[in-house]
């Protein structure tokens, strides 16, 4: 197959279309933007350097929340904060909450990032945040599959398209199959993590969060604002105030990050995808997992790719490997909340983010570097695509069966019952 070309395919870039030379309809542009090109290029650098201060405006935001949220939980009390997280213990009900919250709240950086939290804050476990960080890397495959929908119109587009996005899904739940039972029954992650923090925090590899004396200065007046204005409020009511507020300023950080960072991103990432796909799996599954780690989304790095999969132009198996990669890149935005807890629980805290990182490592190797189970993502996606393609309403059923009905129904009978 031909090396695949950014200009070979549908471009979903916004500024396609008003760069050279060509208007949104194709046609040539009016002489008057050829006049004016420098005024538009200082311009577009002044936006340019606007919005790379956003993005840092909104990490500064993310520490600020994940600090009000630990001060939250600290106001609640450690037995108070227990009892919030009770009815998640069961497993099962934790893997739910993991899948159903990540889907309402479209990020699976958000609910880890939380649960990160909550965890470094004492008030959840380690043992009952696992499944919740299980469920979270499942939940975030459902927004792949509905960019799939755009190609609805055309069958053989969206069996191609669905083929490509699903196979997120389907190495998802692969993994969660392989781990969630053998976590159960062995705590393999729960065991490597805490091995690894022991061995690597206050050793000077990793910086410790109790010495992050200037992000603390820094965050400071944010967060004391905020207990501020829920300290009028009752002392029962006032720290679940403010973990709400915290919780609303990570969601809040989260997706215009990943909005701001797509903007000024998402052309130089679609090129890096497409130069890598193709060439080598290896070479396909660390650019997926760079353009993660820099637009702070998978559902951005794989939805790049699968107008060019309906369109023929990428086969679900080229991408495949940087959906694998895309996996480990969500994990940084992760690691960085961890970093952002201080406080004797902030170790259990990292360890979390660890149990996170060394999941999706686990799930490469069990999955796609030993050949054994590579193929059955791909098998399981193409298959829905073939099946959905002639009968519509079975994606539907799939999506509200799977990611909406059946963990909302394991919560209610285990978790509220």
């Amino acid at each position: 197959m031909a090396k695949a070309r950014p200009d070979q395919g549908p471009d979903i870039s916004p500024e396609k279309g008003h760069v050279a030379g060509q208007s949104a309809a194709g046609g040539s542009a009016p002489a008057a933007t050829a006049v004016d090109g420098g005024q538009v290029a200082q311009r577009a650098n002044w936006l340019i350097a606007v919005e790379w201060c956003g993005v840092a405006a909104l990490i500064y935001l993310l520490i600020c929340a994940v600090s009000i949220i630990s001060r939250g939980f600290a106001g609640l009390g450690s037995e108070a904060a227990h009892t919030l997280f009770a009815f998640a213990e069961h497993p099962l009900v934790g893997l739910s909450v993991g899948i159903l919250g990540t889907v309402l709240i479209q990020s699976s950086t958000t609910t880890t990032a939380i649960t990160v939290t909550a965890v470094g804050s004492g008030a959840l476990s380690v043992h009952s945040a696992i499944p919740i960080i299980l469920g979270a890397n499942v939940g975030t495959t459902v927004t792949t599959s509905l960019v799939a929908l755009t190609f609805v119109g055309n069958r053989t587009e969206f069996r191609r398209a669905l083929g490509a996005s699903t196979v997120h899904d389907f190495y998802n739940w692969l993994a969660l199959l392989i781990f969630f039972p053998v976590e159960l029954l062995w705590h393999p992650l729960e065991r490597v993590s805490g091995a690894l923090t022991d061995a690597l925090y206050g050793t000077g590899w990793l910086p410790n969060p109790a010495h992050f004396n200037f992000i603390r200065a820094a965050t400071r007046p944010v967060e004391h604002a905020v207990i501020h204005a829920t300290s009028q409020l009752s002392s029962a009511l006032g720290p679940l105030v403010t973990i709400v507020i915290g919780a609303g300023l990570i969601l809040v950080a989260v997706r215009y990050l990943g909005k701001l960072l797509k903007q000024l991103m998402v052309g130089k990432a679609r090129d890096a995808l497409i130069s890598a796909v193709g060439r080598n799996a290896y070479l396909a599954m660390a650019s997926g997992m760079g353009v993660t780690v820099v637009t702070q989304s998978s559902t951005i790095t794989t939805s790049v790719l699968v107008p060019f999969a309906g369109a023929g132009i990428l086969t679900p198996a080229q991408i495949y490997p940087v959906v694998v990669g895309s996996n480990l890149g969500t994990t940084f935005t992760v690691v960085l909340a961890a970093f952002a807890v201080v406080g004797q629980d902030a170790k259990i805290g990292l360890q979390a983010a660890f149990v996170h990182l060394l999941y999706n490592v686990f799930a490469i190797v069990a999955i796609y570097v030993i050949p054994l189970l590579r193929p059955v993502p791909l098998f399981c996606a193409q298959s829905l695509a073939r099946v959905a393609s002639e009968r519509r309403w079975v994606l539907a059923v799939y999506l509200i069966t799977v990611f909406i009905a059946l963990p909302a129904t394991i919560i209610i009978l285990i978790g509220v019952l």
